[in-house]
């Protein structure tokens, strides 16, 4: 009876031993596959933050050079102003020109004399 008895256990034994190597051994496969697809969303995340962070760098690539234009425009404005008050300036100074109020007064003068039939060279004066 012995001899029957032995080779059963042994087998038994064999037969439970199997299936936990079986579950170590799928155990193992799984975390390495979740481990994986934890580094690769951790890629994932790092690409989208770099990508977003490129689009604000060329938003503000394109704001620089809005700002760079707009500076240009106004120095040129800046320049021209200037150059207008100095002719202004040299005109008044140098060659006795008044402002363009005067002048309209005076053509206004000039077309009432004529208007007047008034043609000798005396002013009249109001």
């Amino acid at each position: 009876m012995s001899t029957i008895a032995q080779p059963a256990r042994t087998a038994a034994r064999r037969e439970r031993s199997a299936p936990r190597r079986r579950f170590w051994a799928l155990s193992g496969g799984v975390m390495w596959i979740v481990l994986f697809a934890v580094l690769l969303a951790g890629v994932v995340a790092i690409n989208v933050a770099v990508l977003r962070l490129n689009l604000q760098l060329d938003e503000s690539g394109r704001e620089r050079t809005e700002l760079t234009n707009d500076i240009a425009g106004l120095r040129a404005e800046i320049s021209s102003a200037a150059a207008a008050t100095r002719i202004e300036r040299l005109a008044r100074g140098e060659l006795g020109l008044h402002d363009s109020k005067d002048v309209v007064a005076v053509a206004r003068v000039c077309e009432t004399e004529q208007t007047a039939g008034h043609t000798s060279g005396e002013e009249k004066v109001d």
